[in-house]
């Protein structure tokens, strides 16, 4: 019985120094899905990237304009300088990379802007 009781000992000891060694930097991420019906009223911004990564920006309910990555930062604080209740609505496509969301992220962040990102409808 004393070696079954070392073995089990071995076997959890095994376990908590494995689970300890694995990766702490993962990030769990829930993805939401959008059941609502309701959309907001507010004037919108409305910043839409391509999969090709070609950004444009709509204001209201204008025609989109062509628009760099790099001029985004400055195209997007100047429209908070007109209307500061205006929030950004992002239309990313789903094949892009991340880290063109991130962009947009970041500058939302940056200068406190508020930011949506569209969904398609679940149902």
């Amino acid at each position: 019985m004393s070696s079954m009781t070392d073995l089990v000992f071995l076997l959890l000891l095994f376990f908590v120094l494995a689970s300890t060694m694995s990766a702490p930097n993962d990030l769990k991420i829930n993805l939401p899905q959008s059941h609502a019906t309701q959309t907001t009223r507010k004037a919108v911004a409305k910043v839409s990237i391509d999969n090709l990564g070609q950004y444009s920006i709509a204001i209201g309910n204008q025609a989109p304009v062509a628009i760099q990555p790099d001029q985004l930062e400055a195209y997007l604080c100047g429209i908070q300088r007109t209307d500061s209740t205006m929030y950004i609505a992002l239309h990313a496509d789903q094949d892009l990379a991340y880290k063109e969301v991130v962009r947009v992220l970041d500058i939302a962040n940056t200068h406190h802007m508020k930011l949506v990102i569209a969904t398609k409808n679940a149902q």
